[in-house]
C-alpha cells in the first residue's frame, strides 16, 4: 500500500498531478451550501468527474472504478469531532490522501 497527502490550501485551486502515473488536473471549490467540492479533469481541462463532496472516511472514488483510477481518495481530519473539512481548514486540519494497494 502506499499513501501520498495531496498538498492543498484554504482556497479554490486548480492544479495538474500525476496519480500512479496518470497526469490529472483538480480543481477544488468551496461552495457556501455544499462545503468543498472536488472535480477531476483530464490535461485538456475536460471533466472526468465533477462535484464531488469531500466527506471523510470513504473512498471518494469507489463510484467511479469503472474510470481507471488506480487508487482511492480519501479525506482526513485532524480532529475527530470534525465531520467535514472546513472553509479554512482544508490543507492544514483536513487532509487528502491518494492509497494505492501495491
Amino acid at each position: 500500500m502506499s499513501i501520498a497527502e495531496i498538498p492543498l490550501s484554504a482556497d479554490n485551486q486548480l492544479f495538474t498531478l500525476q496519480l500512479a502515473g496518470q497526469q490529472l488536473r483538480l480543481r477544488l471549490i468551496y461552495r457556501d451550501v455544499a462545503g468543498w467540492v472536488l472535480d477531476i479533469l483530464d490535461p485538456d481541462e475536460r471533466p472526468i468527474v465533477s462535484g464531488i463532496p469531500l466527506v471523510p472516511g470513504v473512498d471518494l472514488l469507489a463510484a467511479y472504478g469503472s474510470l481507471g483510477f488506480s487508487g482511492g481518495l480519501w479525506v482526513v481530519s485532524d480532529d475527530e469531532t470534525q465531520e467535514y473539512p472546513s472553509k479554512t481548514n482544508l490543507g492544514y486540519g483536513s487532509h487528502l490522501y491518494f492509497v494505492t494497494t501495491d
